[in-house]
């Protein structure tokens, strides 16, 4: 594949204009706070000190946070989602109730399925999965957007869920996953490199190496630069069979990741500041023998690259303090991803065909389709303190403005189509939104703290959308605190599923008497989808050490879009000969569940020498209330341990254990249907628990080294079908027993 067959983007122009749009608005902003501040300013002296509803966000039940020194401690192969899934309520899962497409399973929150979380770097949305077709499974052929970020570049993870992740719009339903990245050192030169090294019992070894360089280019301007290479191996193709060695289904795909990034930070005045980034990401997925039906697959494409994603990005980010009026932040951020396909089976499809030059190079050439997909992410948010009514109040005001367009010359075009003058012009998908929202933070009393919050979102296909909100936390006692929110959620249909002339062709699969192709048309009268999250809990902690929090969570949900093949919602189109569905907004369901962590100190003030981590989530229902099938196949328990052993202050190590419930199939083959599966379609994935060991060992303040192994007792879970509509809950891989060791030099 040639890197010309991307093509020319006209996006200079485009994004000149957003920048002075950005610019405007900074000056509008200026001149407000000059207006406003004496209005205020005989108020704002009694105010006391209050978080924003940002900060009360990150103090909910359902909030966790992954330090740096977590993922230094216990580092991820490769893809951040490997630590988050340790979280309460936090699986990794298949888009679909029918499984996880090529084992590319991504994160799921709260069981509401991966579209319903929404991925930030440094509070900046991350949307390249969606220039990936949806399958008529729901599925992606994607791992999703937690690995655009080099593990040893992260200051922190901020894992929100429920009703306190509302705030920030489409796609947030099950939560958001904000990755913060380290900051420039703004008094020195420092630096740091670091390798990782893995060995796979059963194949998947990994290598990386990243490097970080930050420190001041003058007195008011500082730099960060990193850069990150990886790669993954492919499980082979004997990782899923049966007795007599016949090939059941693909492993792991492999993946090659390369990063770089920069950023700029000037401080313009004392109170304001630029933030500029720029980065580039390539990622690479290794042929493991996916394919798109059946269990055959193509020996040429081993070890060869069939997916390749491009993702560009370019930031501007003005930071303002405003005196009594308050802070500010603008963001401007243009994201550009290219993703380029090629076909994995043997029998057609709308996926491409790719040929192999060199299989054991794993260079690949031919007609490639790809997917050009733009976002343009514009925000503005002003945090000002106030006194109203004799009660201290953040009041928190926001604008966001998204613009995005999907250009996919893999589309199916009926026909009719052929010959149609700018016929091509169907494969260009557009969608805007323009939000605007506002929270309070108020402190009603010395223990109890309101947040009440309304959004609008406006989509110029689905007109306007409200979001309220509340969310409330009561000191019970200095040890005891009740927390507690409800708000409504909601997620836009993508822009394959609104554009009433893309298609998606299956090979068959479920069209009348087995004859096909079948498509699967957009429909341009979907609905959002939306849920109404409620959480309510208690969280308790002592001055010795010991802390818990149990919370029971609750999304009732409607209008999840998918689609089906039974022979009633099909129509047998004249022109093409081919079956035609179209997406829909299915009924009503419920999502709910228990969610907590117990926190126990052994050894030392508080457990600082030795205490155990313990996180758990129970799911009691996931599933549609009107046939009782899964929104998307979880474990019906998932229970994390730790046991933290600082022996020095150079050694440390950790224990970990996590234990998985039972995961059952759905019991259809079509959405509107209560049976109908049977066979293999109804295997069940039987509870399980893997071990692993750790170690950390800082040689001296710039040499460090961690070591390991995950999966302790090799612990296999396997795969059992190419078809995730005939896998039942085994669609996925858990990879083998790994050794690692992982060394970081700095200065």
């Amino acid at each position: 594949m040639r890197a010309t067959s991307f093509g020319r983007y006209q996006t200079p122009v485009r994004f000149a204009v957003t920048a002075v749009a950005l610019a405007a608005q900074s000056v509008v902003m200026a001149q407000t706070a000059s207006n406003l501040s004496s209005a205020v300013e005989a108020t704002m002296s009694e105010v006391r000190v209050l978080g924003t509803a940002e900060d009360e966000a990150r103090q909910a039940l359902g909030t966790s946070i992954i330090t740096a020194e977590d993922l230094a401690r216990r580092p991820p192969a490769n893809d951040l989602s490997e630590l988050i899934r340790t979280m309460p309520g936090v699986n990794l899962t298949g888009n679909s109730s029918s499984g996880s497409y090529g084992n590319q399973r991504q994160i799921d929150l709260r069981g509401m399925g991966p579209e319903n979380t929404l991925i930030l770097v440094d509070g900046k949305p991350v949307a390249s999965r969606e220039g990936s077709a949806i399958r008529a499974t729901g599925e992606r052929d994607t791992h999703g957007d937690s690995n655009w970020v080099p593990v040893d570049q992260i200051e922190r993870i901020e894992v929100i869920r429920g009703p306190a992740a509302a705030r920030y719009g489409s796609g947030a339903a099950g939560g958001v996953v904000n990755i913060i990245t380290k900051k420039p050192d703004q008094k020195k030169l420092s630096g740091s490199v670091t390798a990782y090294a893995s060995d796979v019992k059963g194949g998947g070894d990994t290598q990386r190496l990243g490097f970080n360089l930050s420190g001041p280019l003058g007195e008011h301007l500082a730099f960060r630069l990193y850069g990150n290479v990886a790669k993954t191996e492919a499980e082979p193709t004997t990782t899923n069979t049966n007795d007599a060695g016949t090939f059941l289904a693909a492993g792991r795909e492999g993946t090659r990741n390369r990063d770089i990034n920069g950023q700029l930070q000037w401080q313009l005045t004392p109170d304001q500041q630029l933030i500029f980034d720029a980065g580039f990401s390539r990622q690479g997925n290794i042929y493991s023998g996916e394919t798109l039906t059946g269990t055959a697959y193509l020996p040429e494409l081993l070890g060869s690259e069939v997916r390749r994603v491009y993702r560009q990005t370019a930031s501007v980010t003005h930071k303002a303090k405003w005196g009594e009026l308050g802070d500010s932040r603008v963001i401007l951020q243009y994201e550009n991803t290219r993703t380029a396909n090629c076909y994995k089976g043997t029998a057609g499809g709308s996926d491409g065909n790719c040929q192999t030059t060199n299989a054991n190079a794993g260079s690949v050439s031919g007609n490639n389709p790809v997917s050009v997909l733009e976002n343009y992410f514009l925000q503005a948010e002003l945090h000002t303190p106030l006194k109203l009514g004799g009660l201290n109040q953040v009041l928190t005001s926001g604008f966001e403005f998204r613009d995005q367009s999907l250009n996919d010359p893999s589309s199916v075009e009926r026909s009719v189509l052929n010959g149609v003058a700018n016929a091509a012009i169907y494969r260009k998908m557009k969608a805007r939104t323009v939000a605007a929202y506002v929270e309070d933070n108020i402190a009603v009393g010395p223990s109890l703290v309101l947040t009440p919050g309304m959004r609008l979102d406006h989509s110029d296909q689905f007109g306007d959308n409200w979001s309220p909100s509340l969310n409330a936390v009561y000191e019970l006692s200095p040890e005891w605190t009740l927390k507690g929110g409800v708000a409504r959620a909601f997620k836009t249909p993508s822009v394959y599923q609104t554009n009433p002339y893309y298609y998606y062709q299956s090979m068959g699969n479920g069209c009348p008497t087995g004859q096909g192709p079948c498509q699967i048309q957009g429909n341009s009268n979907l609905q959002p989808e939306v849920s109404l999250n409620k959480e309510i809990g208690v969280a308790w902690k002592n001055q010795t050490g010991w802390d818990a929090t149990l919370s029971y969570f609750r999304n009732d949900y409607k209008n999840k879009i998918t689609t089906t093949r039974e022979s009633s919602a099909l129509a047998l189109d004249p022109v093409t000969g081919y079956w035609v569905t179209q997406w829909f907004n299915s009924g009503p369901a419920i999502v709910h569940g228990l969610e907590g962590n117990f926190n126990i100190p052994i050894l030392g003030e508080s457990g600082q020498k030795l205490k155990m981590l313990n996180n758990f989530t129970i799911m009691f229902s996931n599933k549609d209330k009107t046939y009782h099938q899964p929104i998307s196949i979880v474990p019906k328990y998932t229970v994390n341990s730790t046991l933290d052993w600082r022996i020095s202050p150079q050694w440390s190590s950790q224990l970990t254990a996590t234990f998985y419930g039972r995961q059952k199939p759905r019991t259809s083959t079509n959405i509107n249907q209560s049976g109908g599966a049977s066979g293999v379609a109804l295997s069940e994935v039987g509870s399980y628990a893997m071990y692993g060991v750790s170690a950390n060992y800082e040689i001296n303040k710039n040499n460090r080294v961690a070591f390991g192994i995950t999966n302790l007792f090799d612990r296999k879970i396997t795969r059992i079908s190419n078809s995730t509509g005939n896998a039942g809950a085994a669609t996925y891989n858990e990879p083998g027993r790994a050794v690692y060791v992982s060394y970081t030099a700095s200065f």
